[in-house]
């Protein structure tokens, strides 16, 4: 049985890594989904993929920083497959890393807008689509930095993905009463071209794996199970969490 049938969701940060593993898992399982990221070419070949699958999806390149963006995602979801039902709030950049003192503010908005921002203005647009189909799971991507562990030079993305988890709970109060459940997935370390920004040389690969108590990285595959899992009914009464999807590197010391 498929765990998203007859649902509709959105995608952002579909082109690669995580958002494009759930694209493919999502539609699936079910799933007509509108994928969302900035590079038009790679969102098309997401969707000649799904369809080649058997699934639906439809592209739309843009700016998540964009106010307009966000509406006009939850636009095409309702006028195209008649509403929404699943939105993952995924994009995402690592951004300008070093200490504060050496960080310009233009460099600190830039992570701010993309991980944060972008939440709020997708989330204000979704969540009255959601409501009106009675429910809905609304997540974004966060992630243990921040809330774990610190880590040295990643303070904008840090606080960045941070707020995430507060907007989480605000909105996980608010609109419970809908039936709307919200949720934050928090992914360890993962073998993505994001990922591999940071862990771009064999030795700091090594030291980011050796990081998790699984002494690995997650495949995006293996993270998208995680978002399936609190887009679907199997996760029904889970709602306001932040949800450790790390490999145990929240918990390893050795």
């Amino acid at each position: 049985m498929n765990l998203l049938a007859n649902r509709v969701a959105i995608i952002t940060g579909a082109s690669t890594g995580i958002g494009h593993a759930t694209a493919r898992l999502f539609a699936r399982e079910g799933a007509a989904v509108v994928v969302a990221a900035r590079r038009q070419k790679e969102l098309d070949e997401l969707v000649g993929t799904i369809s080649s699958e058997g699934g639906r999806a439809l592209p739309l390149a843009g700016d998540v920083g964009e106010e307009s963006f966000a509406q006009a995602l939850v636009e095409l979801a309702v006028d195209r497959f008649g509403g929404l039902d699943i939105a993952f709030n995924n994009a995402g950049i690592l951004g300008a890393t070093g200490p504060v003192p050496q960080m310009s503010q233009t460099e600190w908005d830039e992570v701010v807008t993309t991980n944060l921002t972008s939440a709020f203005l997708g989330a204000k647009y979704q969540l009255p689509a959601m409501a009106a189909r009675k429910g809905g799971s609304l997540i974004f991507t966060s992630t243990f930095v921040g809330y774990t562990a610190g880590m040295p030079g990643m303070a904008a993305y840090a606080a960045s993905k941070a707020g995430l988890i507060g907007l989480t709970q605000v909105l996980a109060v608010e609109h419970g009463p809908q039936n709307i459940r919200v949720n934050a997935l928090l992914p360890g370390g993962t073998d993505t071209p994001a990922g591999r920004e940071f862990a771009n040389t064999p030795e700091a690969l090594a030291f980011v794996r050796n990081l998790h108590a699984l002494k690995r990285m997650a495949t995006p595959e293996e993270i998208a199970q995680s978002a399936l899992y609190l887009a679907s009914d199997a996760s029904s009464f889970t709602t306001g969490a932040a949800m450790l999807a790390d490999g145990g590197v929240s918990i390893n010391r050795v």
